[in-house]
């Protein structure tokens, strides 16, 4: 069965195709999950509740705006990054170990193998530097624009323009 049955299927409430794309996106959307979160079992917790989400809103989603996949990444990014600015979640980050920084610094190669669980990195790896790092730090690092901004030390309105451009030049290579 092809992922558009599967999300028909789905979008009817069918616990089976459920089942099939849990199978087919955990791994992915942990991935990117916990390359904004940094935890291991609050990226775990967050993906389940973005499935039960998509579960409920199943009927929200149109094939026309997007592909199916790209819809639930764009909500469990979103979770991820809602969760990295709550309260609890930067009180629980204050006391942090060395380890975790050291993970950070360490992980410099942005996409790790749960990330790539789609093949994206070999189509990022073909962008220009520009658009890695800024693809980097808005969608696998849950950086805002502003932080982006900060990071990179330019303009809003440049890290703006390049998310635009670089996101389009990975859709066209995408779809080719």
């Amino acid at each position: 069965m092809n992922v558009d049955q599967l999300v028909k299927k789905f979008q009817q409430k069918d616990v089976k195709a459920f089942e099939e794309l849990y199978v087919m996106y955990s791994e992915s959307m942990h991935g990117v999950i916990y390359n904004i979160v940094r935890d291991y079992n609050i990226a775990e917790e967050i993906m389940q509740d973005v499935f039960i989400k998509i579960w409920n809103k199943s009927d929200s989603y149109s094939p026309q705006k997007g592909r199916f996949f790209t819809w639930i990444l764009n909500i469990a990014r979103n979770a991820a990054i809602d969760k990295t600015r709550s309260k609890n979640f930067k009180k629980s980050k204050q006391n942090l170990d060395a380890s975790f920084f050291v993970d950070i610094i360490k992980s410099n190669d942005n996409l790790d193998h749960k990330t790539d669980a789609i093949g994206i990195k070999a189509f990022v790896s073909k962008l220009a530097e520009k658009c890695k790092e800024v693809i980097e730090l808005l969608y696998f690092k849950g950086y805002t624009q502003s932080e982006a901004s900060e990071v990179l030390d330019i303009p809003i309105g440049t890290i703006k323009t390049r998310n635009r451009n670089c996101i389009q030049e990975l859709r066209h290579m995408v779809l080719k």
